[in-house]
């Protein structure tokens, strides 16, 4: 009898993979967010390959954990992740639905092209997820977690997070 319960198909396990939600941002994917980089079959074992959004993500460990457990309960018994730091991750790789939902959630989605280098270059201007004015002030660079800052909008005095540009 072999180690693989179930085989499904790759393009299956990607939409498996749509439903695990990122522990920080539940409102988005680890598919959205496009930390998940591949999922192929070597042999008898599915290996899912992921690139963290940083190395000091303290999500990390969660990650690896729900998705695992998401495919374990579907009868893949032999599963692996393998993680993968370049390319390093980039706010490029999260999808135009992932940043509709974030707005919605109340969380702007990163300005591409913009940098989160510091203190020393403006901050970038960033559109309230609310009322959609760009009338916005950086309260902090440092947010509800580490890749957000704290913003408020002028326009609406909503204060929201923004999801900063990698």
């Amino acid at each position: 009898m072999g180690t693989v319960a179930v085989r499904p198909s790759v393009d299956e396990v990607w939409r498996w993979l749509e439903d695990v939600p990122d522990p920080e941002i539940p409102v988005i994917s680890v598919v959205d967010l496009g930390i998940v980089r591949d999922v192929a079959w070597e042999n008898e074992e599915l290996v899912v390959t992921v690139t963290p959004t940083y190395s000091g993500c303290p999500a990390t460990t969660v990650i690896a954990l729900d998705i695992e457990e998401a495919i374990r309960r579907r009868g893949v018994t032999k599963v692996s992740l393998k993680t993968q730091l370049s390319p390093a991750w980039t706010t490029a790789w999260i999808t135009e639905a992932a940043r509709e939902r974030l707005r919605e959630f109340g969380i702007a989605p990163p300005v591409e092209g913009a940098s989160c280098a510091g203190a020393l270059k403006a901050p970038p201007v960033v559109a309230c997820p609310r009322c959609g004015s760009e009338a916005t002030e950086r309260v902090s660079q440092f947010g509800s977690t580490p890749c957000k800052a704290s913003y408020r909008c002028t326009a609406c005095l909503e204060p929201f997070d923004y999801f900063k540009s990698f």
